[in-house]
């Protein structure tokens, strides 16, 4: 299992394996893999770098603000033109949230409603009620999507939904690109300069 902490450049020169076919399997690890701010800089976890390394043209990148009480990050899957994690819920099981990162999704049948994400579009399908509430939840943005595939049991279904996304966030690709290059020293790049200048 890889530690869920790791510095910047061995992180960095680690992200070449995002170039080989397959996929990446992190395994069981802490919510710090996918946190929106890890340390004092405020640097985005090792996680979220290798999210935004598999979708290219992402323009925001999920990671974990916090998990309330009961859900817990478990383990994650980062492939080229794809990337995502799971939580797990004490009381609806194992995976019971996916959170997804693409470079576009397929949105047929779902609805769209008022975004709690001003930068993005939401859209929620739901394809079960009953004996679990599966269903899914779309951002669509500039040049990606993030979804938020649910299965939950119990009556009051749409809480657990509604407290696990609260410690959803997300960061702008921009911002992460410059904080990659001022805490390298300019040494380090989060797009390989052959995608930043057209291939040269």
């Amino acid at each position: 299992m890889r530690p869920a902490r790791r510095s910047l450049p061995v992180l960095l020169a680690s992200l070449g394996v995002l170039l080989l076919p397959g996929c990446v399997q992190l395994g069981t690890l802490s919510t710090e893999l996918v946190a929106c701010k890890e340390g004092d800089d405020g640097m985005p976890s090792n996680g979220v770098v290798l999210m935004a390394q598999s979708v290219p043209s992402a323009s925001w990148v999920p990671c974990l603000e916090g998990m309330p009480l009961g859900w817990h990050f478990s383990d994650m899957d980062v492939d080229r033109g794809s990337a995502r994690f799971w939580l797990d819920s004490d009381r609806d099981g194992t995976h019971a949230i996916e959170v997804r990162l693409t470079e576009s999704c397929d949105t047929e049948g779902a609805t769209e409603i008022p975004s709690d994400r001003p930068e993005m579009r939401r859209l929620e399908r739901v394809t079960q009620v009953s004996p679990q509430y599966v269903g899914r939840r779309y951002y669509l943005f500039e040049g990606g999507c993030i979804t938020v595939l649910f299965t939950l049991f119990g009556e009051n279904r749409g809480e657990p939904l509604a407290v696990a996304t609260q410690g959803l966030g997300a960061v702008p690709r921009d911002e992460l690109r410059a904080l990659v290059h001022e805490k390298s020293g300019g040494r380090l790049y989060l797009d390989p300069p052959a995608t930043r200048d057209g291939g040269r």
